[in-house]
This record gives C-alpha cells, sequence and structure tokens, in this order.
C-alpha cells in the first residue's frame, strides 16, 4: 500500500514595497529604503533567487564596500531570507567552497579560478562575493548581473572602473532574458555628497514606462483568471504577446524607489517607530527610518572635516577568511577583525567624563598618521568602569596589553562619575584589574577653545601636526558628533559651542551626538601631538610662534 506524503505550502509575508518591486522587475532597481523597510527578505533574496533561476548557470556578483560587510550584515539577512524560501545551506547552495561531485550540482558556464569568495547554486549558477577592500576582487570577472548593499557607502569611482565594466555577461546564454546585466542598488538614505551617487538614478526612471509595465502586469493577472475559466486561442495567443511585451520593457527600464520604515509598519509595529525616534539622533532617524534626502549639512568646529581624507576602512581580512563563512562567529566583535590596528606596540586613549555620558576614543600613530581606531561611549548607570571594560572586552586579543592614556586637569579631583576615586585614578585601576599595564599621561589644563581649533584645523588640513584619520566602520556616533559640532564666535575667535551638554536628553537631541565625544577626541589628538611617547615632547606654543 502506498503512501501519499503532501507538503504544506509555506506563506511567506511580503509588504507592499516588496510587491511592488518584484512584480515590476525592471532591469535596474535603486531601493532607498529606511531601516527594517525588508531589503533583504523582500527585495535582495527574491532578485537574487529570481536571477540565478531564469538564467541557469549564470555568473552574478554580490557587491560590499568590504568583506566585514558582507559577511556581517548582507550574507546573514539574504541567506536567512532565501532559507524561509526554503533554500537550505549545503543542500541548494554552497558558500566559499567548490560543491563536492556527490551533491551532484550543474557546472556554470564560466567556471571560477576559486571558489573561496563564491555562492554556488544546484542549477550551476553561482554569485561571486565582491568586496572593495579587497583589491581586484573582480577583475577578470565575466558578471550577468549585480547586487549592490548599504550604496550608501560604496566608493563609486571603483565600482565604476572595476565592477560595472564586468557586468557584461556574454549574450548567447541568456540574450533573451530581461534581467541580464541587471543592477539592484540597495541602501538607507546617504548622509554624505560622496554616499549620494546612487540618488541620480531617479532622474533616469521614466515613470510612464513603470506605469506601463504594471499596468501589464495586472493585465496578464487578468489573462490569466480568464483561462482558468475557458481557455481559448484568442487570449493564449494575447498572453503570450502580453509577456514578450513585458520582457521587452523591463529589460530596458529603470526603476527607483525611497520608502521609509513606516512602510513595513504591519510588522514592525509602531512601537519600533517610536523607539527609533527615541534612541537615534534627529539625523539618523530623518535617514534612516524616514529616508528623508539631507538638503544641507552643518559646518561648525571642524570645517577642515572631508570624508574622502580623513576616512577610511580597515578590516584584516585574512581572519574574517579564517572564519570559514561561520556567520556567527563573523558577527562577535573584537579587535581581530580590525585592519588598522598595530597589535604590538601600545593604544592610546583619552576620556570625556560626564555624569550622563562618559566616552573613550582609542587611538594609534601611523607615521604621519593619528589613527582613531575606535570609539565608545556609555550613559547613565553604566559609567567610567563600564567603559573601560567594554575596550578592554574588545581588544583583549591585542599582543601588548599596554595602554598610553592621556588626561587633563578634567580628570582630577572630580568623582561624578565615579563613586570615590577621581576619574584618572578610576580608570587606571580599572584597566590594571583588566590585565593592562597603564601609562598615564598628564598634559595640564585644556587647551583654550581657540587655540584647540587652529591646532585641530592645520591638522585636518595637513599643515601641521599628525593628520587625522578615522576608521569610519568603529567612528560612527563620533564622527556624527564631530560633523555637527558647532561654532560660537568669541572675543578670541572660534569656540566649540558646548551650550546643549548640560540640557536633559531629548528625542530630538541625544546624548551621544553632543559634544562631549568630540572634547575627548580633542584630548586625544593633542596627547598624541605634543606628548608623544618615546619622543620629544613638542610645545604647544611652537603652533602660534
Amino acid at each position: 500500500m502506498k503512501t501519499s506524503v503532501t507538503k504544506k505550502k509555506k506563506k511567506i509575508y511580503f509588504n507592499d514595497p516588496q510587491h511592488e518591486f518584484m512584480q515590476t522587475g525592471a532591469h535596474t532597481s535603486i531601493i532607498a529604503g529606511g531601516r527594517r523597510i525588508g531589503k533583504s527578505h523582500g527585495i535582495a533574496a527574491p532578485y537574487i533567487q529570481r536571477n540565478f533561476q531564469s538564467m541557469p548557470g549564470s555568473s552574478g556578483g554580490i557587491v560590499g564596500s568590504t568583506f566585514q560587510q558582507l559577511l556581517t550584515r548582507t550574507l546573514p539577512g539574504t541567506l536567512t531570507s532565501l532559507g524561509r524560501m526554503g533554500f537550505i545551506r549545503d543542500v541548494h547552495y554552497f558558500l566559499g567552497r567548490k560543491p563536492p561531485k556527490s551533491a551532484g550540482f550543474a557546472k556554470p558556464y564560466i567556471e571560477p579560478q576559486s571558489y573561496d569568495k563564491v555562492l554556488s547554486w544546484y542549477n550551476g549558477s553561482i554569485d561571486y562575493l565582491i568586496s572593495q577592500d579587497v583589491t581586484g576582487s573582480s577583475n577578470s570577472l565575466t558578471l550577468d548581473y549585480l547586487s549592490i548593499d548599504e550604496a550608501k557607502l560604496i566608493n563609486f569611482e571603483k565600482l565604476k572602473d572595476e565592477t560595472l565594466p564586468a557586468n557584461g555577461g556574454f549574450k548567447g546564454y541568456f540574450g533573451d532574458n530581461p534581467w541580464l546585466n541587471s543592477i539592484l542598488i540597495m541602501s538607507d538614505m546617504p548622509t554624505t555628497k560622496k554616499g549620494s551617487w546612487f540618488l541620480g538614478y531617479k532622474e533616469k526612471m521614466d515613470p510612464e514606462l513603470i506605469e506601463t509595465i504594471q499596468a501589464i502586469v495586472y493585465e496578464i493577472w487578468r489573462v490569466k483568471k480568464e483561462l482558468k475559466i475557458k481557455k481559448t486561442t484568442y487570449y493564449l495567443k494575447y498572453l503570450n504577446n502580453l509577456r514578450n511585451e513585458l520582457s521587452q520593457l523591463r529589460s530596458v527600464a529603470v526603476y527607483y524607489r525611497e520608502w521609509s520604515s513606516i512602510e513595513n509598519i504591519q510588522v514592525l509595529g509602531e512601537r519600533y517607530i517610536k523607539q527609533m525616534k527615541r534612541d537615534l539622533p534627529p539625523l539618523v532617524f530623518q535617514t534612516s527610518i524616514l529616508c528623508k534626502r539631507v538638503t544641507k549639512l552643518r559646518s561648525g568646529f571642524y570645517p577642515g572635516l572631508n570624508e574622502e581624507v580623513h576616512y577610511y576602512s580597515a578590516y584584516d581580512n585574512s581572519y574574517l577568511d579564517s572564519l570559514e563563512y561561520d556567520l556567527n562567529k563573523a558577527q562577535d566583535e573584537s579587535c581581530l577583525q580590525d585592519g588598522d590596528l598595530d597589535k604590538n606596540n601600545p593604544i592610546c586613549i583619552a576620556f570625556d567624563y560626564n555624569a550622563n555620558i562618559n566616552w573613550l576614543i582609542v587611538g594609534q600613530q601611523h607615521g604621519v598618521e593619528m589613527r582613531t581606531l575606535k570609539s565608545f561611549y556609555v550613559k547613565y548607570e553604566r559609567k567610567l568602569r563600564e567603559v573601560v571594560d567594554d575596550f578592554c572586552k574588545y581588544y583583549r586579543y591585542h599582543n601588548s596589553k599596554e595602554v598610553v592614556y592621556y588626561y587633563d586637569n578634567t580628570a582630577l579631583g572630580s568623582n561624578y562619575a565615579v563613586n570615590d576615586e577621581d576619574f584618572a585614578k578610576t580608570i587606571c585601576i580599572e584597566l590594571e584589574r583588566n590585565g593592562w599595564r597603564v601609562t598615564p599621561i598628564h598634559i595640564g589644563n585644556p587647551i583654550k577653545h581657540h587655540e584647540k581649533h587652529k591646532i585641530i584645523h592645520q591638522g585636518l588640513r595637513g599643515q601641521n601636526g599628525l593628520l587625522p584619520r578615522f576608521n569610519k566602520d568603529n567612528n560612527e556616533p563620533l564622527l556624527l558628533a564631530l560633523e555637527q559640532a558647532d561654532v560660537k564666535v568669541g572675543s578670541r575667535g572660534f569656540q566649540k559651542d558646548k551650550s546643549g551638554e548640560k540640557l536633559a536628553e531629548s528625542e530630538e537631541d541625544r546624548l551621544e551626538h553632543r559634544t562631549d565625544g568630540t572634547d575627548a577626541w580633542d584630548t586625544l589628538y593633542i596627547g598624541m601631538n605634543f606628548f608623544p611617547v618615546g619622543n620629544t615632547t613638542h610645545s604647544v606654543a611652537s603652533y602660534f610662534g
């Protein structure tokens, strides 16, 4: 007696923007969407599935600014979403290794030289993992489509010179497919000019063409319903003509959309939106949640700060490679992932001390550069000991376990951030308790604002002192604070406007985006310039003759 097994179909929810994206199916799609709009679930995963299944044996490219981004943010969400669709790792696809013969996978039309950074599908299709911090990761490739994640972090010049030219697959295999050499670009709203490169696609979209495509999609749905009632030659021919027309229109269509997180409120709930408004700084909430364009950026105490000169990314890809695509391990943050840390030399640190927020800034000198490697802050009930513990946990694999701690007179004789010791003593005790050797360096009274402004501005311009550079991935709150630091002009010139520091925190004014963190960075910059360990101390007065 035979037993029949009936598999239940699994329903997957897609919100309205995701449905619109999938049904439109344009050749080139640009999605500027707020956080948790569902870019991985309802956009990236369906896009990759559609392309690798409709073009068996094809070669796609999944593009990120860094390999670490691909491992920790892009792949986990996309593969989880594909898993909900029924695709199982080491059954339907292999990651980072050649599929074994026992899997019975078909071969791609163009086999990769190495499978180290390749996602292989059962039907012979593959996706290359292309990261811009790996030199030549798209050189010599012939690609059939591209998926670009977190586009605001992408270096467009590199993309234009190295990756876009590779997206020119051989027409003979998939010449009739409307998605051959297609491109998907996804991001939340950028806050900088450099990150805004993809917004120009809005002008390239033909709204009438998109409306025509969507009308044909609806008409195909209507005709299919008619065919269920009565199959006629007329309707079958009409349906075939509609499909051919749809394919032709899709092959030349550019589709651009801006969606806020509120579009996914049925999944997120009103509580999530309110929480994000409460927890995020106004600029981040406007761009990352509401997906609003920034029309004017503020200038202020750090006018020389330039993202193209002073910001960089640095991940240790050899360590990330050693994880063998264990995505859980990849998301365990530590200094092992950092490519800019000299693990054998001391780390320089400085603090800012307040009742409600305490900052710790981390740096090292590399030649003529003062690199800000990472920044930490704690708020309210978490105080100095906790921020030191956060630092020690992150840098637990540092070889030398030595720190140079710069502090000025604001760290002495005060204890409102701790219980019984002053700030400097508390920090030294906590570092030593965690097994670190501390070299405390007292730099005296804080430098006057107008003098500090001149010193830092000259440094940012490369005119005098160390050139400040920032690991942008490890210092996002600090960089936002630096970019938004206001000035006021007093009798002695420029001064940093710190008037907001004592105000109560509000939804529109977050503690971590005030000037406290910038003061900690100032202290570290002054210390590393004028009080370098192992060298002759420089004089601040030398900057002013």
